[in-house]
């Protein structure tokens, strides 16, 4: 009898033993997943921060960049420039235009590049819609040429066009800005991109630079 007794208590023993083993790991595993989950946790708070701190910054670097002046640059008083649509000639007093009345179709400045001129007064309402316009001369070296059309072909609200009677050989034009660059190349084709494309000067911003006037 007695023996039967210690034979219980022994196997109680043992099964208690068991239950603390058993409690022991679930108490071991939830400290390791909790450990395991703080650490992803951590993870990406520390990798989205890295990259809001790296789009910070870039938007601080265009921010400089649109603020920094472009050496070169020539600028007309944006109120004085017209921007009635006429059906009429309009005699420009710059080449290209940067401004003034103009045709109410735009020419088409979504990444064109035209082969042939195109007319001032569409141009020009490109212009007004926040485009950058790129134009060159018979000055102007094939290669830069083709530099210019690779660019303005993956940049939206750019186009470009031919204009024989320039005075520089390579020019980017903006409402209100224009500027004469020495190549594709010049830090200032960028400079003029960031901060003129769809830019502070742009007196219609967002307005359309597709379904307007195509190839001539």
């Amino acid at each position: 009898m007695a023996a039967n007794r210690s034979s219980t208590a022994d196997r109680r023993a043992r099964i208690e033993e068991m239950r603390r083993a058993e409690k022991a790991r679930e108490r071991r595993n939830r400290i390791i997943t909790i450990s395991v989950s703080a650490a992803v946790v951590a993870g990406l708070v520390g990798f989205g921060g890295y990259v809001l701190n790296k789009e910070n910054e870039e938007k601080e670097q265009r921010a400089a960049a649109a603020k920094a002046p472009i050496e070169g640059e020539k600028s007309w008083d944006a109120k004085k420039l017209g921007r009635n649509h006429v059906t009429t000639p309009v005699t420009y007093p710059m080449k290209p235009p940067v401004g003034g009345d103009h045709d109410q179709v735009w020419m088409n400045c979504d990444r064109n590049v035209y082969k042939k001129p195109v007319p001032e007064k569409h141009a020009v309402h490109s212009l007004e819609h926040g485009a950058v316009w790129v134009t060159y001369n018979d000055k102007a070296p094939e290669a830069e040429v083709k530099k210019l059309e690779e660019k303005v072909g993956k940049t939206s609200y750019t186009f470009m066009s031919p204009v024989k009677d320039q005075a520089g050989s390579i020019m980017l034009s903006a409402w209100g800005k224009q500027v004469t660059v020495d190549g594709a190349d010049d830090p200032r084709v960028d400079a003029f991109f960031t901060k003129y494309v769809q830019g502070p000067q742009t007196p219609e911003p967002g307005a359309a630079c597709t379904n307007g006037l195509g190839e001539q």
